[in-house]
């Protein structure tokens, strides 16, 4: 009779950790619906919107989701990307800075002058023109913050002034050819990451969300506050850890993954660590969000706009010091032509908020791999670059309309 009576307990509380269980699982799915209805997209529209290019691309072309054809794409999509970061440093308080290009232009054409003209070592060239892109930031950030000039003006000035100065430091010849084979060249166009390396390299944002999961857990369960199950972390990790292995898998196929676009992400995830860890990162939502409220919490205000601006310039220069290894030349058409456009619609496309406030690193990331996709796409099927313009900027305008349409949701459901 005890025996029966155990049994039937032990079956009871296995019920119940089941009900309990999918009772969990049940709330999430609809914690996850209700965050949607309210407003809260996160990187949901540019995932399925990505997914959708892939599919339709793909299904045209073949070759386009070919390992050599994705590693060519990560190597084109890191030199834009890079500014974008710097474009959502700017969104981010409210602002924007349309130079951009100009900027990455002019940092390109200095490297070429101090390098080869000059014969300074390549690692002061790169950063003398980094260091001159914070410098037209600062100014930029002056001219905002004790003129009180609007940034589109600033900027919109900027752009011609640092195009003239690009356009000076060219000469007659109007291009700077880097020499073949050096570190930068090779490191732009040839070098990816050994395989081994790249699979070690994908297990760690698996362990690092481990890691950090199961601290917060316990913290909370201290605190005698729900907390997520272990399960569940466990399970979204290797759900993660398998993706992302899968991907190195497929890119290792050919080329590999190019240390350029490493350099990219690791850039992006100290960005995001540092939007959404630290008080300046809550202190430039903050200042996006309510200017005069954040000042009036005690934030300084100016400082947080001559971070955004100084941030947004060097990595523009360091974006121009990245094109210019791509293409192992500095010439007069670096960072002219779309190269602004797609900056700012990548940060844009990736859920950055035009309206300020909102925002995240990764959206650089993921917005400039739609772009680069649309245009690697149309590429290969043989296109006119005027489709790839008109499909890129519809994709852009329905990127401002989602992104406006959850604000109002926010508002609405009061989390704006």
């Amino acid at each position: 009779m005890t025996s029966d009576v155990k049994q039937t307990a032990t079956l009871l509380d296995r019920g119940d950790v089941r009900v309990s269980h999918d009772a969990g699982i049940s709330a999430k799915i609809r914690s996850s619906i209700d965050k949607v209805r309210s407003g809260d997209l996160g990187s949901l529209p540019v995932v399925v919107g990505l997914v959708i290019i892939w599919t339709v691309f793909g299904t045209l072309n073949p070759t386009f989701l070919s390992s050599n054809n994705l590693a060519n794409l990560l190597f084109d999509a890191s030199t834009v990307g890079v500014i974008s970061l710097g474009i959502v440093c700017v969104l981010m308080v409210g602002e924007i800075d349309l130079s951009v290009g100009s900027i990455s232009g002019f940092a390109s054409a200095m490297v070429g002058m101090l390098w080869v003209n000059q014969g300074w070592p390549v690692a002061a060239a790169i950063i003398a023109a980094v260091l001159v892109g914070g410098l037209i930031g600062s100014l930029y950030a002056l001219l905002f913050n004790r003129l009180g000039m609007p940034s589109f003006v600033s900027t919109l000035a900027g752009l011609l002034a640092v195009l003239g100065m690009q356009l000076y430091l060219l000469g007659a010849t109007g291009s700077i050819n880097l020499p073949y084979g050096s570190s930068l060249v090779n490191f732009g166009q040839l070098l990816v990451i050994p395989r081994p390396l790249a699979y070690l390299f994908a297990l760690l944002p698996g362990v690092v969300m481990l890691i950090a999961g199961y601290r917060a857990a316990q913290r909370r369960r201290q605190a005698n506050l729900s907390s997520r199950s272990i399960g569940g972390l466990v399970t979204s990790v290797a759900a993660i850890t398998i993706l992302l292995e899968f991907v190195v898998f497929y890119l290792n196929q050919d080329r590999g993954i190019p240390w350029m676009f490493a350099l990219f992400v690791v850039l992006a995830i100290v960005m995001n660590y540092a939007l959404t860890r630290t008080q300046w990162g809550r202190s430039m939502a903050a200042v996006g969000g309510n200017r005069e409220a954040a000042r009036r919490a005690g934030i300084n205000v100016r400082r947080i706009y001559t971070s955004a601006f100084v941030l947004c310039a060097m990595f523009a220069a360091l974006g121009g010091v990245l094109a210019a290894a791509r293409l192992a030349s500095a010439s007069q058409q670096a960072g002219t032509g779309d190269v602004n456009l797609n900056a700012i619609a990548a940060a844009v496309i990736g859920g950055t908020s035009l309206f300020g406030g909102r925002g995240s690193a990764y959206s650089a990331l993921l917005g400039i791999i739609v772009i680069q996709s649309i245009a690697s796409g149309l590429t290969m099927l043989d296109l006119s670059s005027a489709l790839r313009y008109m499909i890129t900027g519809a994709v852009l305008a329905i990127a401002v309309i989602v992104d406006s349409l959850a604000r109002r949701s926010r508002v609405s459901h009061g989390r704006a």
